[in-house]
């Protein structure tokens, strides 16, 4: 299964909304982060706010932000709103040209289990599952020790 682009900017986006609690943020912005086409994340933002996930603030200093709490925020949801379809193959198109082998073939089921099952996954994480783990409040900074490898004599 692959998803499209237009998917793949829209969870881009939602990360980054969720990695910047309340802070308004601009199209401008994501699309110089993730050096993606601004014309093309307009439509993204667009259908996230027409679909409820974002709220979009107009104006000179206006923005974006998440309209609920990453917790709230289900990814198999988003993914579905996101995704014209998810047809794995001819056969799955009700206006495609079915295959010869459509009355005897159980390929169709079998691709029929790995989406549901592959929606399923997506359905159990919500934004707030994908996002990193905030930083310690008390001051700590957790450190991580690498042993450098050395080239052998």
């Amino acid at each position: 299964m692959r998803l499209t682009s237009f998917t793949d900017y829209t969870l881009r986006t939602l990360l980054h909304l969720g990695s910047n609690p309340g802070r308004l943020v601009t199209i401008q912005e994501i699309a110089d982060l993730h050096r993606i086409s601004k014309n093309h994340l307009m439509k993204v933002v667009h259908e996230l706010g027409r679909n409820g996930v974002i709220e979009t603030i107009r104006g000179r200093n206006g923005g974006f932000r998440l309209a609920h709490k990453p917790e709230e925020i289900n990814i198999g949801d988003v993914v579905r709103q996101s995704e014209s379809d998810f047809y794995m193959a001819e056969c799955f198109d009700p206006a495609g040209n079915p295959c010869g082998l459509v009355k005897d073939c159980a390929l169709k089921g079998v691709l029929t289990k790995a989406t549901a099952a592959y929606l399923a996954e997506l359905d159990g994480h919500t934004l707030a599952s994908l996002l990193p783990e905030p930083a310690p409040r008390d001051g700590s900074i957790p450190v991580t020790f690498h042993r450098k490898e050395t080239a052998p004599a």
